[in-house]
């Protein structure tokens, strides 16, 4: 197998696009190439990589098991050569730099919008909405200007401005007779179905202790990884939701009721930037305005200093 130094741009961009477009002669269309050129590129590249690629049947072509898994890799490559291409030019004609923001999604959706509306803003925004994990890794790698994602945020790479705590909430069918009730306890639910984020390690591990210590005997969850589709399942009557707070107060959803709990599951949440990084004045506002906008929006807001963060994570642990 040959060097993957030897891989050729323009081979990476033929092979994204006959998966994006379905055949040779679409790509070539899309990538303004000649059909017999992408089958050149196409077949080039596969010589580098030492596996083939595609499973052609006459005229179709269709990308083996091996290609699909290389995809997301090349994807995100050719996104991040883009990204650098957008920036040699606006260095070019002396633009400002885009403030780039990491958010988990629900702190993207549920929070970041409000305090951007607040901000006198004259950069250009990017928003990049990934898991707590991916969120953290853009702020180390300096690829966000910011980030804004769950606890534990300590790592030597990062700066933790503020940490936020606010109480869990639950979210279910506004038909539900729960609804009656302005807090409900965890004993109440017993017997009901459970929407749940699917990461364990992070606020469903803590509530599931909380339920456990109670013993609230609950039916099989569905699982998922986005808040978006928590509370579509929760209007759909599939069951009911213990939900971080700015999913529920920050992104109201028809058809769905979010009520106090009585017990306190806490959720905390933080500001990070890139450590060593000089911090230009939208990051400073903004990183204040993410407070503000989280004082108006959850009932029961704290801010919390940065060095109260291993002591909290030993609270979490405790729990």
């Amino acid at each position: 197998m040959n060097l993957l130094n030897e891989l050729d741009l323009r081979q990476l961009e033929a092979f994204a696009a006959v998966i994006a477009a379905g055949s040779v002669t679409a790509a070539a269309k899309m990538l303004n190439r000649s059909q017999p050129v992408v089958s050149r590129q196409l077949q080039e590249l596969e010589l580098s990589v030492g596996y083939p690629l595609f499973i052609r049947n006459g005229p179709r072509i269709h990308p083996s098991e091996e290609a699909l898994q290389l995809h997301q890799s090349v994807q995100k490559a050719l996104l991040s050569l883009q990204q650098v291409r957008m920036r040699a030019q606006e260095i070019a004609r002396q633009q400002q730099r885009p403030l780039c923001i990491a958010a988990t999604p629900a702190l993207a959706a549920g929070l970041l919008p409000q305090a951007l509306a607040a901000t006198d803003l004259q950069n250009k925004i990017q928003i990049i909405s990934e898991s707590a994990e991916q969120t953290t890794h853009a702020v180390i790698t300096a690829e966000a200007d910011i980030g804004l994602c769950s606890l534990p945020l300590e790592h030597d790479a990062v700066v933790l401005h503020w940490i936020g705590h606010a109480r869990c909430v639950l979210a279910l069918p506004e038909s539900d007779p729960l609804t009656a009730h302005p807090q409900v306890a965890l004993g109440q639910l017993a017997g009901r179905r459970l929407i749940a984020p699917w990461n364990p390690q992070r606020l469903r591990g803590r509530y599931e202790k909380a339920l456990k210590r109670l013993k609230v005997p609950l039916l099989e969850t569905i699982e998922t990884n986005s808040s978006a589709n928590i509370l579509g399942c929760v209007r759909a009557g599939l069951g009911v939701a213990i939900l971080e707070p700015v999913s529920g107060w920050g992104m109201p959803l028809a058809g769905v009721a979010v009520r106090a709990l009585q017990e306190d599951i806490p959720y905390y949440f933080g500001v990070i930037t890139p450590q060593g990084r000089q911090l230009s004045s939208a990051v400073q506002a903004l990183i204040e305005a993410l407070a503000s906008a989280a004082a108006a929006l959850l009932p029961d807001f704290q801010r919390l200093a940065p060095g109260e963060h291993t002591r909290i994570m030993r609270l979490i642990n405790q729990q």
